[in-house]
């Protein structure tokens, strides 16, 4: 802890404030010096820790001219310690000259006359002849000087009669009391300058700032490493001559933030940020930091690797999605526009229509593609496994349980997004658990009370219709509205003939390049594509073209070999109930009317497209 230093002027005012300040049970070092002996005290007192001086008003402006590095608290002159110092002395009728530096003492004509002394003050500077002012205040009708050491020792020298000014109580504790501050005060500043100090020091980035004259005010060792020059050398110095390729006084002049820029700095391409520093509207200097592109480079694709290496990673973007179909490619625009923004998303598809690549997709195209990608099948998993693997757990939360505990998939997913697919097979726990996620933004592990922020984007994948679930008490509403920010719905392959063709050719050229063949489609080939249901959609296509390539003996694929692996869907030949007739008639009325438009067709019955989908499927209806 630093130190307070008091200087007084003999041993006796030693004793005096010893007394005062020990009953106030302040810890200050105390010494004799007075004049130009005080500034050689107080730099030898500077080396053992002191920070704070008191002294006289003489000594203390001395200290002060000599611009010793130390806070200077100036021992106040009292009323009281004027009375005091008169009235021990029988000096009716006397006219006294309180000779004293430039502190004034207001109401003196009034102790004057309550005292039955004339009195006045004598004011010197800085400089001033001690002796030649005892003199001037003789010439002035004095005949006894009140003052401190040097005013009675030029007194004593001449012969005239004087008194003490001794240091007072009152004048001690007040004095005390204000270093005690200022020693608080300062300990805070050091402390936050020695955390301010250690971040900048420490930094992976370049630091360099500049005050509202220009001048280097610090610079950090990456910052020296880059620019090659050392922090001694530069402290101080204007940084238009020493760092000109910063332009940092035309940020401080302008008070304009400057945001990635590229500069070279001794061959070394930088990404610079230069910020103005202003307090209250005025500039009081300016910030710039800095890193080297390619160390930036290097550590993005460690990360890259490190993600990598987990397997949490996006392959598929956009590029890589078939379809030129005009509802399709309204799709891709759609979620290219999703991309952008860091909402929850809802995607709504029949199975096999590529929800997760969209969902891929929208993660490499957003501000978190270089985070992970966590992908998991709500449906794969019973719901106790699920609420493990989605929120983690501590060690021994539960039988069976890895003693360590383990990270759950949205600890892991943290800076990035989280591909929850088939979401409406969540049980009623594990929902309330993901809307707590959502609203609150944390998770906490099975087994722990333990809060853990996180920051992921939701994207969330369903093939029934949530708003039946709802009204079946099936899913939670709360949950729906939180996941359902911005829907993406994917259209099923039947209502993009057009694509077909493209993702069979796709699925060909790959299993072509795997069996060392060159496998194509007739015209009758393709037309029998276009012409089926695709229930199954992309993935059902893939298949048939999976086990075409693998009973072919040619390279050539004809409607006759394709018709031998697809595999056709028929109305049951038990008889349907007549409920079931009925909506079987509505449902093909409708397609009929919608011209096989299953947009359309749902509209016409007032239900959603999805609910349409899902009523063929059960009653085996194709169009």
């Amino acid at each position: 802890m630093s130190k307070i230093l008091f200087l007084v002027s003999d041993e006796a005012m030693i004793a005096q404030a010893r007394d005062v300040l020990g009953e106030s049970h302040i810890d200050i070092e105390l010494s004799t010096a007075f004049s130009n002996q005080a500034v050689k005290v107080v730099q030898d007192y500077i080396a053992q820790g002191v920070d704070v001086v008191a002294a006289r008003a003489g000594t203390a402006l001395t200290i002060k001219q000599a611009e010793v590095n130390i806070t200077v608290v100036e021992i106040p002159i009292t009323s009281i310690d004027i009375i005091r110092a008169i009235c021990e002395e029988d000096l009716r009728g006397q006219t006294i000259a309180f000779i004293t530096y430039s502190t004034t003492v207001f109401g003196l004509d009034t102790l004057a006359d309550v005292l039955g002394v004339t009195l006045f003050q004598h004011v010197v500077h800085y400089g001033d002849n001690i002796e030649q002012a005892v003199k001037e205040a003789a010439s002035r009708g004095a005949n006894v000087m009140l003052g401190g050491a040097r005013v009675v020792a030029a007194a004593k020298h001449h012969g005239i009669p004087y008194i003490l000014l001794k240091l007072g109580r009152e004048s001690l504790l007040q004095a005390a009391r204000e270093a005690v501050q200022i020693q608080k005060a300062l300990e805070i500043e050091a402390a936050k300058s020695g955390f301010f100090s250690t971040i900048i020091d420490y930094a992976y980035d370049g630091i360099v700032t500049i005050d509202q004259e220009h001048n280097i005010t610090a610079l950090n060792p990456k910052a020296q490493q880059l620019v090659r020059i050392d922090k001694v050398s530069a402290f101080g110095q204007n940084a238009a001559s020493v760092l000109p390729q910063f332009h940092l006084s035309e940020t401080v002049d302008s008070g304009i933030e400057s945001l990635h820029n590229i500069i070279d700095v001794n061959g070394t391409k930088v990404i610079c940020n230069k910020i103005p520093i202003t307090v209250n509207g005025r500039p009081y200097g300016a910030v710039a930091t800095f890193q080297d592109i390619s160390k930036i480079q290097q550590m993005e694709e460690v990360i890259r690797r490190k993600i990598y290496a987990r397997g949490h990673v996006a392959k598929i973007g956009f590029s890589d999605i078939v379809g030129k179909s005009p509802i399709m490619i309204e799709a891709i625009e759609m979620a290219k526009d999703f991309a952008v923004t860091n909402s929850n998303i809802l995607v709504l598809g029949e199975t096999g229509t590529g929800k997760e690549y969209f969902a891929q997709s929208i993660h490499n195209a957003s501000k978190r593609a270089d985070g992970p990608f966590i992908a998991i099948n709500c449906a794969a998993l019973p719901a106790q496994i699920l609420e493990s693997e989605l929120f983690g757990y501590v060690g021994g939360a539960f039988t069976g349980a890895n003693k360590e505990g383990k990270q759950g998939l949205f600890e892991v997913a943290h800076g990035g997004t989280i591909f929850l697919d088939e979401i409406a097979e969540t049980d009623y726990v594990n929902q309330g658990r993901l809307l707590r996620v959502l609203q609150e933004k944390t998770v906490v592990r099975l087994g722990s009370h333990k809060v853990i922020p996180v920051d992921v984007r939701v994207i969330a994948a369903t093939n029934k219709n949530l708003e039946e679930l709802i009204d079946e008490n099936k899913f939670r509403d709360d949950l729906y509205y939180r996941l359902n920010v911005l829907t993406l719905e994917l259209p099923p392959l039947k209502e993009r003939k057009a694509d077909i063709h493209l993702y069979a050719e796709t699925f060909l050229r790959e299993l072509s390049a795997d069996m060392g063949r060159r496998f194509r489609l007739t015209k009758d080939a393709l037309q029998l594509l276009e012409d089926h249901a695709w229930l199954g959609n992309i993935r059902e296509l893939k298949n048939v073209m999976e086990r075409v390539v693998a009973t072919c003996k040619s390279d050539v694929i004809n409607s006759k070999v394709l018709s031998m692996n697809l595999r056709k869907r028929r109305i049951s030949i038990n008889a349907p109930s007549s409920k079931e007739d009925r909506v079987t008639r509505e449902i093909m009325s409708a397609l009929k009317d919608a011209k096989g438009n299953y947009t359309a067709a749902a509209q016409i019955l007032g239900i959603h497209r999805m609910t349409l989908r899902r009523r063929m499927q059960k009653l085996n209806i194709e169009y």
